[in-house]
């Protein structure tokens, strides 16, 4: 029963930080002129993000934004990350995980 505690402890801080999907679904116009409307890219060089972990894409968006990720598609990724609150991020990545 502990075991089963301390895992469920674990877990909280994962699930308190989730995002809304419906309010990410709003915020993602912007998104969707690369990675599509269904988050389905509409080139080869863009990647998709349905589908995607919630925490890779709030990892790899905090990155873009902060100016930890380097090389890539950071030319084009850090202008759009950089007015991204936190809440955004999350919302965003609830949403495109959900698809």
């Amino acid at each position: 029963m502990k075991n089963f505690i301390f895992g469920l402890a674990l877990l909280l801080p994962i699930t308190a930080n989730a995002g809304d999907a419906e309010a990410g679904k709003s915020k993602a116009a912007t998104c969707a002129a690369c990675h599509g409307a269904d988050g389905i890219s509409i080139a080869d060089i863009y990647p998709n993000l349905a589908g995607q972990k919630e925490g890779y894409l709030v990892s790899a968006t905090k990155a873009y934004r902060d100016g930890t990720r380097t090389g890539g598609m950071t030319a084009v990724m850090a202008p759009m990350a950089t007015g991204l609150s936190d809440e955004d991020i999350a919302d965003l990545a609830a949403y495109y995980s959900g698809l």
